[in-house]
């Protein structure tokens, strides 16, 4: 059974860097085929895909994020990590990392509530 966990602080202040960590069981990132990606849906509205990482390391990021974003990882933990720069509020939403396999999601983690605010 694959597992994803969220993990990071639940409340951050504008202009600071968002940090979330997935650890992942029950499966390795560098599994060929499969990828890792990070999705956030802000209150009352859908998910949006923030960017994610392939089996191999490589990285792809949604254009409207990607001069904030970065995802990197750490083979040893099975971990992947997403860090969002200069947050506003509109940066409030529930984070959730998830594994994509064959053009879907087939697991995700339970999801974080970050909140940005003063």
């Amino acid at each position: 059974q694959v597992r994803l966990q969220e993990s990071g602080p639940g409340l951050v202040k504008p202009s600071q860097m968002l940090s979330l960590t997935c650890t992942v069981s029950g499966g390795a990132i560098t599994a060929p085929n499969y990828g890792w990606a990070w999705i956030r849906q802000p209150p009352g509205k859908g998910l949006e895909w923030m960017g994610g990482m392939a089996y191999d390391g490589s990285t792809r990021y949604s254009p409207s994020l990607e001069s904030r974003t970065s995802i990197s990882r750490d083979t040893c933990k099975n971990q992947f990590s997403l860090q969002l720069s200069a947050v506003t509020p509109e940066d409030s939403a529930v984070y959730y990392c998830a594994r994509g396999y064959k053009d879907a999601y087939d697991y995700w983690g339970q999801g974080t509530q970050v909140t940005v605010s003063s």
